[in-house]
């Protein structure tokens, strides 16, 4: 059975880990199937977004160290396979298309590096993170040290990378590190529904706020201000842009087509 399955429908592709047996540890297989399915949602011209979630009671517990430790000493990195998209956003090109992560139990280390890298993340209440890394000796290397101080604050973030200890479900929707708490085993639904909200918005625009956000993330103020206006010339003179101004006037929804 592969590792990572996924499947279309209708704008959406859904991206399911399939490793409960092994708590969904990261092997390197995995790694290059996710990186793979990035790489169909980005690649695809019929899909607007994806839904990521994981079988059983845990989204992960973590890597398989073994596996990995080479790599790690190596100092070579994260073995991206040519054509596949980082799950991680350090190295190759950059996603395109919003990701909607889902998770449940133990979001552990690279889970939480990935989840740090999506667009929205929908947690169950059960959930309990934790970068364990200090605890193997190790410390994280997937964008933890980048991204949770960014998004967490530097003080909160320094708490658990250098404890290796949990946070709540609740504590990290407080911190804004998910947009939604369901009940256990509503995580999926809940991703879905918001992912086919996505797939309904004019997909060059949903673009172009990905590619904003993230490039203003990397970039001064100054230069992210000029590049909005740059990107939106092309986004005006799109079929989208022209169905949207007419939906409007005719006081319905927009049907957009990508064009």
């Amino acid at each position: 059975m592969s590792q990572v399955e996924t499947s279309v429908h209708g704008h959406v592709l859904d991206i399911h880990i399939r490793r409960p047996e092994k708590l969904n540890a990261l092997s390197l297989e995995m790694y290059h199937d996710l990186c793979r399915a990035l790489a169909e949602l980005d690649d695809n011209p019929q899909l607007r977004a994806a839904v990521l979630h994981a079988e059983g009671k845990h989204f992960t517990a973590g890597i398989e160290l073994d596996e990995w430790a080479p790599y790690f000493v190596s100092g070579e990195g994260f073995p991206l396979a040519e054509g596949g998209i980082d799950i991680f956003g350090l190295v190759g090109r950059r996603r395109r298309k919003p990701v909607v992560q889902a998770v449940q139990g133990y979001c552990f280390t690279w889970g939480v590096e990935m989840l740090l890298n999506m667009e929205i993340r929908v947690a169950a209440e059960d959930t309990q993170f934790a970068m364990l890394e200090v605890q193997r000796g190790i410390y994280p290397c997937g964008g933890a040290t980048i991204r949770l101080p960014q998004q967490m604050g530097v003080a909160n973030a320094h708490r658990y990378l250098l404890t290796g200890d949990r946070w709540s479900a609740e504590e990290a929707y407080r911190l804004g590190l998910v947009q939604e708490l369901v009940a256990p085993g509503q995580q999926h639904a809940a991703a879905m529904n918001l992912a086919e909200r996505i797939a309904t918005a004019a997909p060059l625009a949903v673009e172009a706020v990905t590619k904003a956000v993230d490039f203003a993330h990397h970039n001064s103020e100054s230069a992210a201000v000029e590049q909005i206006f740059a990107d939106l010339v092309p986004i005006m003179q799109s079929e989208d842009a022209a169905e949207g101004i007419r939906s409007f006037i005719e006081r319905r929804d927009a049907v957009f087509t990508g064009r």
